[in-house]
């Protein structure tokens, strides 16, 4: 197994980042041909999804349907005011597992990995474990 941990800093409080070039230069690093690789997000109010690259207006339709579905300062119990960025958190995930094949990992034509933002700003982390099989 191959492990690296990632640096993240965010900009502003809700926001998809693309680290996957990151992922692909970790999977290339760890010299696994066929394996998978897990994705970890260690934070409570931060999370992981694969989704599409493309087009950047779906991160901005998926980050607005989550404030729509999880409004900020909605009456929740949790008292430091980031209630929100925690349901969005459980909502979206805090991790992936990738299958790699030929040293690749294995996306959709317009598939990205994207670290999920709803707290920020702040520097957070990612762990990588590449997995051969």
């Amino acid at each position: 197994m191959y492990t690296k941990e990632i640096t993240v800093r965010t900009k502003r409080r809700n926001e998809f980042i693309e680290v996957t070039g990151e992922i692909e230069k970790t999977v290339e690093d760890s010299k696994v041909k066929d394996g998978f690789v897990i994705l970890y997000v260690p934070h409570t109010t931060a999370g992981i999804t694969i989704n599409e690259n493309a087009d950047p207006s779906v991160k901005a339709d998926i980050l607005n349907t989550l404030d729509k579905l999880v409004p900020p300062n909605a009456g929740y119990s949790h008292l430091e005011g980031n209630a929100d960025s925690h349901i969005k958190s459980t909502i979206v995930g805090v991790s992936q597992l990738v299958p790699i094949r030929n040293g690749r990992i294995s996306l959709g034509t317009w598939q990205g990995i994207f670290f999920c933002e709803f707290d920020g700003p702040r520097t957070r982390k990612m762990i990588v474990h590449v997995v051969s099989t």
